[in-house]
């Protein structure tokens, strides 16, 4: 008996751009600045990762896969890239040659322009394939991708042991316009559908866009994260009257914080991308992107812009040098709090800060609209993860939060 045929296409350079703060890996020129900042490339590791997984889990397949950087090793290569530079029209082939080999479940390791390219390798009439997105990229706003590599292999696994009993559902391709993005502004369209096993909680929903912030909510946000950045200040002592949510410092302000003495510099606050968090800024008297990482110096109810784009190495030097605050808001729809479209806020930077320095800040309507699904987590290090599940305090205002629970 033929055994199933799973394919798999990896983007070798998808996610490139995350951690050195470029919003995006697409275009050549795009990619060379990501390697002169630094970047290291993820692709291969994560694809691995799912496998890994998959293969735990004792199903019988054989892994077709395309040669070179698009493949991993283990795998049957049905084709092979033009050069060592690949391209959109690389994986479009690798696809194309996937589904005539045979593959009855296409994965591929990639983000939303990864995404988009497999669909036009499938269009119009092959996409009736299913298809699994490894996640790999920067933004990954799509439905078409498992929470995370492991979740990929689980729900491959799923699938092959039982492909009639795991229904298929279409997921959108939801795609940015990159250079868009880099000017701070976030337009997306609706590429088109892909068919995705469903199995509910390993394959994420798509980004809903944000309704309007509410301005006295906002405002309460902003006083909050001010008065507890000033509280991380060693000169002062004592927790504010009345406080009904903990602060990340109550316990260690002025003493030692992760084993070391608390720096003497300003503290800064770092705010992760978002409407919320842009909206918290502007409650401070600071402009800042969406879809950035930001910086701010806090003085009472006012703040500057620090660093306006901070890549995850001028973030680590930051840490070294003060106390920070970061303040992090759910992605509207999918509910990730780490591994999508802040990858500079990566797994050293939070050791360094110490996860009682993690502000989670959330509207009650756009926790709400969750519909008790969960917070997400993947930052790549599944110890990290696993040390900040569980049930933490979300901030909805002014000395109000809501405890959630957070998972992988």
């Amino acid at each position: 008996m033929t055994p199933f045929r799973i394919g798999l296409v990896v983007n070798p350079v998808a996610g490139l751009g995350g951690r050195v703060g470029l919003k995006g890996s697409d275009g050549v020129g795009v990619q060379e600045r990501a390697r002169a900042l630094g970047a290291v490339p993820r692709a291969g590791a994560r694809a691995s990762a799912a496998l890994t997984e998959l293969r735990a889990r004792g199903v019988e397949f054989e892994l077709l896969t395309a040669g070179g950087p698009m493949g991993v090793d283990g795998g049957r290569a049905v084709h092979s890239p033009t050069g060592d530079v690949t391209s959109a029209a690389d994986t479009v082939a690798a696809v194309r040659a996937l589904r005539a080999a045979g593959a009855g479940l296409l994965l591929f390791a990639g983000g939303d322009g990864t995404a988009r390219d497999v669909h036009d390798a499938l269009a119009p009439d092959g996409a009736e394939v299913p298809v699994l997105g490894i996640p790999t990229g920067v933004k990954m706003h799509s439905a078409v991708f498992a929470v995370n590599p492991r979740a990929a292999g689980e729900v491959a696994a799923a699938y092959v042991r039982d492909a009639g009993g795991v229904r298929l559902r279409r997921a959108e391709v939801m795609d940015r316009d990159e250079a868009a993005l880099r000017e701070g502004r976030v337009t997306a369209r609706l590429h088109g559908w892909l068919n995705v096993p469903h199995v509910p909680t390993r394959v994420q929903q798509r980004k809903t866009g944000s309704a309007v912030v509410d301005p006295e909510a906002v405002g309460g946000l902003a006083a909050e994260l001010a008065e507890r950045v000033a509280e991380l200040s060693p000169a002062l002592s004592g927790a504010p009257p009345g406080r009904d949510c903990p602060s990340p410092d109550d316990a260690v302000r002025g003493r030692v914080v992760a084993g070391r003495a608390v720096p003497r510099a300003p503290s800064a606050l770092v705010l992760g991308p978002g409407t919320t968090t842009q909206g918290i800024a502007a409650a401070l008297g600071a402009d800042v992107s969406p879809t950035g990482v930001s910086v701010l110096a806090v003085e009472g109810r006012s703040a500057s812009v620090v660093a306006p784009d901070a890549t995850g190495d001028e973030l680590l030097e930051l840490a070294r040098e003060r106390a920070v605050l970061i303040a992090l808001s759910p992605i509207g729809g999918q509910g990730f709090l780490l591994g999508r479209g802040n990858q500079q806020i990566g797994p050293e930077l939070i050791r360094a800060v110490g996860a009682e320095r993690l502000a989670l800040v959330a509207s009650e309507a756009k926790l709400a609209a969750l519909g008790g699904r969960p917070l997400l987590l993947d930052s790549g290090d599944a110890a990290l993860d696993a040390a900040l599940s569980g049930y933490r305090p979300v901030l909805t205002g002014r000395g109000t939060c809501t405890m959630y629970r957070i998972t992988t």
